[in-house]
């Protein structure tokens, strides 16, 4: 798990796209920091906490080789 420095003007997408390159991961960051959780727009200055992106599980693989 990693940190990210908040600078003014951030969001929970655009914080998601800066580390994980994918916006739609946002609810990873939000359930990490609870304490932040009604944030729209972050001032500079707050320290996030940074979940590991999960593995990528494709749907084309069989059930057994998904790690379900």
């Amino acid at each position: 798990m990693g940190q990210y420095k908040t600078i003014q003007g951030d969001t929970w997408d655009a914080i998601s796209f800066k580390v994980y390159g994918n916006e739609m991961l946002f609810p990873l960051l939000m359930s990490a920091n609870p304490e932040h959780v009604w944030v729209v727009i972050f001032d500079a200055g707050y320290t996030l906490a940074i979940p590991d992106k999960p593995e990528e599980v494709s749907e084309d693989l069989p059930p057994w080789k998904r790690g379900d």
